[in-house]
């Protein structure tokens, strides 16, 4: 259960990667994920979301017993 968040994050951390934030304001993957900033293509919002989600899941009881959803 605890890799099943994982290829949420390495999606978004490529989705990220290709973002204006990173690529010409040269900001760290850390900074543009917490904020709200226009240079962040929607599809890396739902996909952080999501992944916010999964992290979630790992530690509310209910889906530790059904199992994460995961990706």
């Amino acid at each position: 259960m605890s890799k099943s968040c994982k290829g949420l994050a390495m999606e978004l951390v490529k989705c990220l990667s290709e973002s204006d934030c990173v690529k010409v304001e040269k900001r760290s993957y850390k900074e543009c994920v917490g904020e709200k900033s226009p240079c962040i293509p929607s599809e890396c919002v739902g996909l952080r979301e999501t992944y916010f989600n999964c992290k979630r899941g790992q530690v509310d009881m209910r889906a530790r017993i059904r199992g994460n959803k995961g990706y």
